[in-house]
């Protein structure tokens, strides 16, 4: 299958690219950026093609793997939608449900395969804990703390517009969604509270009648910082396993489920965009939750 990358920052660099210049099957066919010189320096160093406009790479390929601000990726993976091409993205799908479905109707009227990066859910010892945490039930509740700390001297993710402006919420809490849905379930209401150092506090009432909770900040204290996540109920409390591999073998192994995917004829994903359009909702309610002061349904 051969692959355009969309993005020219840390993550798309040391990531998306680098994992599909050296899969075995996936080729890599070339690189587009907002800015040019970039794009020319990251497709010399992984040794394929600068494309100075984003459709013209679209054009070129089978599939884009996107890493680009949420508001320019919905766009860009409707677009490559449109085309038929099959889509690899980040998370966030999208800003909004409404963009996100968008790009879930694309992706459904053509029959193209998708897969959303929720890093941790491509590792297996997270995977196989879920699969069997959702088999067993009789879960009351789970909570999920994400608290980075990327504005620390050194940090790739520092000068990131948007994760300044939109916070913890939206850059770690869909890898929290990631995890608790899959075992809790779709989320029926959803009330937030903002905390000190931009802290997103979310309280989740899933369909199931479980409980979710999250606690979330990119702004974390550095004596702080932690991630963890577990669930409790009837069988006591089961924290979620360390994923135990790099971002740069689980991002191949995203590659390989949308390769298994597209092979099937567009198969569903666990992590597809439908599920990534689910996590957008519940993100989309915390919110304007947090901005209203009430609790919320998600779209």
């Amino acid at each position: 299958m051969r692959f355009g990358v969309l993005g020219t920052g840390h993550w798309a660099a040391e990531t998306h690219a680098a994992a599909l210049a050296a899969h075995p099957v996936a080729e890599l066919v070339g690189i587009w950026g907002r800015d040019p010189a970039k794009s020319k320096v990251l497709a010399d160093r992984w040794g394929t093609r600068a494309y100075p406009d984003a459709d013209a790479l679209i054009a070129d390929v089978d599939a884009v793997a996107i890493a680009l601000p949420p508001d320019i990726q919905s766009g860009l993976a409707e677009r490559a939608a449109l085309a038929g091409r099959h889509l690899l993205l980040d998370k966030p799908l999208a800003f909004s449900s409404e963009e996100a479905d968008r790009i879930v109707r694309a992706v459904d009227e053509r029959g193209l395969a998708s897969v959303v990066f929720f890093t941790n859910r491509f590792a297996a010892p997270v995977e196989t804990f879920l699969r069997q945490a959702a088999a067993d039930g009789g879960w009351d509740g789970g909570r999920a703390t994400a608290f980075a700390s990327i504005f620390q001297p050194g940090g790739h993710y520092g000068d990131s517009h948007w994760r300044r402006e939109r916070g913890g919420l939206w850059d770690v809490g869909p890898h929290s969604l990631s995890v608790l849905l899959p075992v809790l379930g779709p989320v029926a209401e959803v009330t937030a509270l903002e905390g000190p150092r931009g802290a997103a506090h979310v309280l989740l009432r899933h369909h199931s009648g479980a409980i979710g909770t999250l606690a979330l900040t990119l702004d974390a204290r550095p004596a702080a910082r932690g991630f963890s996540c577990d669930f409790y109920g009837e069988r006591g409390i089961a924290v979620v396993p360390e994923a135990g591999t790099t971002a740069l073998d689980a991002f191949a192994t995203a590659v390989d489920r949308l390769l298994s995917g597209a092979r099937a004829g567009g198969a569903a994903d666990p992590c597809d965009v439908r599920f990534g359009r689910e996590v957008v909702a519940v993100l989309e309610a915390a919110d304007r939750s947090g901005r209203e002061g009430r609790t919320v349904v998600p779209r």
